[in-house]
C-alpha cells in the first residue's frame, strides 16, 4: 500500500465538500438535496463509480463548478467518493440534507480552506483515509478572540 496526498481544488470564493457514498444515483440525489434546500446556490457534483464502467458521473447547475468537481474526483481517483463544489451558499446550508441522502456514508470535509485528501492506494484501487483541512492552530483563543468570534457570528447572521 502507498499513501498519497491529493491537493483539492477549492472554488474561488466558494466551498468544497468531499464525501463517500455507495450507489450510482448519488449524483441525482445530491443534486436534488442541494437545490431543494438552497435553490439559488451554484454548484457542481461529481461521483466516482467503483464498479461497472467506473466513470466519474457529473451534474450541477454551473459548468465551471461541475468541471472543478470532476477534476477533484478524478484527482482523488477513489471509488464511491463524491465532490460538491459550490458558490452562493455554504456547506452549513446543505450538509444536513446531503447527510440525509440514503446512499451517503460519510463526509470527509466541508471547507473553503486549502485542503488535501489523504489517499491510500493498493493493487485494487484507492480509498480516502481522511482530509487535511486548513492549517494547525496557533494557540488557544483569548477572551478578546472569543468576543471577536461571537461578534462575527452575529454580524453574518448566524447568531442573534
Amino acid at each position: 500500500m502507498e499513501l498519497k496526498i491529493v491537493q483539492l481544488e477549492i472554488p474561488e470564493g466558494g466551498n468544497l465538500i468531499l464525501g463517500q457514498t455507495h450507489f450510482i444515483k448519488t449524483v441525482e440525489d445530491v443534486y436534488e438535496a442541494i437545490v431543494n434546500t438552497v435553490p439559488q446556490i451554484k454548484f457542481g457534483v461529481a461521483f466516482n463509480e467503483a464498479s461497472g464502467p467506473c466513470l466519474t458521473r457529473v451534474d450541477g447547475n454551473d459548468d465551471a463548478l461541475q468541471a472543478l468537481a470532476a477534476r477533484n474526483a478524478t484527482a482523488v481517483a477513489a471509488g464511491h467518493i463524491f465532490v460538491v463544489a459550490m458558490r452562493e451558499g455554504y456547506p452549513i446550508n446543505v450538509l444536513g440534507r446531503i447527510k440525509d441522502v440514503p446512499e451517503v456514508c460519510s463526509i470527509f470535509c466541508a471547507t473553503a480552506n486549502p485542503a488535501q485528501a489523504v489517499v491510500a492506494e493498493s493493487q485494487q484501487g484507492r480509498g480516502v483515509l481522511g482530509v487535511i483541512d486548513g492549517f494547525p492552530p496557533k494557540g488557544v483563543e483569548s477572551a478578546e478572540d472569543a468576543s471577536k468570534r461571537r461578534a462575527f457570528l452575529r454580524a453574518i447572521g448566524y447568531k442573534r
